[in-house]
């Protein structure tokens, strides 16, 4: 059984960064995604950003391209999601999400087709 073990997260105040990492237990060599969903208290999960592993390529959700950045480590089996200029619209709880096979980024980005969760992290961005 595949685990994703996600970190990072906390308190901030708008304005600053917070990185996310999530190690998986299982992945074939040079294929899959994996990446990052959030949901905030009363709405639904919603896709924040993804990344292959063969070839790095990324995918982001419009509300966060510029501020975050997704890159990967293959050697450690682990991804990171660096946030930058935080909004308290970035508050959510932020789950790592990895897709076994996936030709590019954008696969990940259909909640239904993720084969693996992680635990869930909170973000929380004071105004």
């Amino acid at each position: 059984q595949v685990q994703l073990v996600g970190s990072g997260g906390g308190l901030v105040q708008a304005g600053g960064s917070l990185r996310l990492s999530c190690t998986t237990s299982g992945r074939t060599s040079g294929s899959g995604a994996m990446g990052w969903f959030r949901q905030a208290p009363g709405k639904e999960r919603e896709f924040v950003a993804a990344i292959t592993w063969s070839s790095g390529s990324t995918y982001y959700a419009n509300s966060v391209k510029g501020r975050f950045t997704i890159s990967r480590d293959s050697a450690k089996n682990t991804v990171y999601l660096q946030m930058n200029s935080l909004k308290p619209e970035d508050t959510a709880v932020y789950y790592c999400a990895q897709r076994r096979i996936a030709t590019w980024a954008n696969f990940l980005a259909d909640e239904g087709r993720v084969d693996y969760w992680g635990q869930g992290t909170q973000v929380t961005v004071s105004s």
